[in-house]
């Protein structure tokens, strides 16, 4: 083998093993990105698999505490009844 033949040699296994680096690092990256995107879809998917059962619960919340609206008009009627009860009470001497 020339020492031309030999050099040309050497440079094609060159060339050849930087494709080989190449894709073996580009693989390796898409793995690390698959391996950091998968948790992320299941953890998506669970939480959409709750969405509808969080949002009963939540109308159902809503339902049950409805009824605080009023509750400022209920303490207001019943400063008037304590107001006329401690009337009628100092009124009877009480």
């Amino acid at each position: 083998m020339t020492r031309h033949a030999l050099a040309m040699t050497v440079a094609a296994g060159a060339s050849h093993t930087g494709w080989v680096v190449g894709y073996t690092i580009g693989i390796i990256i898409v793995l690390v990105v698959v391996a950091l995107v998968v948790p992320i879809l299941l953890l998506a998917r669970s939480i959409g698999q709750a969405a509808p059962l969080i949002n009963d619960q939540l109308k159902q919340a809503e339902h049950n505490t409805a009824p605080l609206a009023a509750l400022s008009t209920t303490i207001e009627h019943a400063q008037v009844i304590v107001a006329g009860l401690a009337r009628g009470r100092a009124r009877l001497g009480g």
